[in-house]
């Protein structure tokens, strides 16, 4: 979530608006996570306006970092059936997060091979600038 504002309790409910300005969701992505069973149903008012509870927030800041994390859309709708499906996908669940966890490790640790190699190659040409004094051990 990108405000950093506490979960509403239990008996607060927000609006999709509001919680669009927490999560940096749309509305649109909101209704479309709804739709492709990413998040159960939320409640609704008498006038049927989705109303979000803490547990809701909860869930959905969780998905921003299935996200954020690279995790593909379909991966994260597994996820969330086994999670429907209650303690009895326990096991799955966190099978699938070890797997992902472990692909976001050699990711990160190819972003920082890949950031070493792009040191080396600005320190070079910070030397062919002579902004540095010392000579690379790489050559362009």
């Amino acid at each position: 979530m990108t405000s950093g504002q506490p979960l509403p309790q239990d008996r607060e409910a927000l609006t999709i608006a509001e919680v669009a300005e927490r999560t940096g969701l749309s509305h649109d992505t909101l209704r479309y996570y709804e739709k492709a069973g990413l998040i159960e149903r939320v409640g609704r008012t008498t006038g049927n306006q989705r109303r979000y509870d803490g547990a809701d927030l909860a869930w959905l800041e969780f998905l921003l970092r299935l996200r954020e994390t690279g995790m593909a859309i379909a991966d994260m709708q597994r996820f969330a059936q086994l999670r429907a499906k209650g303690n009895v996908s326990v096991a799955d669940r966190l099978a699938m997060l070890r797997e992902h966890r472990a692909e976001l490790a050699e990711r990160i640790r190819a972003l920082r091979r890949n950031a070493r190699a792009l040191d080396n190659k600005i320190d070079h040409y910070e030397w062919l600038l002579g902004e540095s004094p010392e000579q690379p051990g790489s050559e362009a």
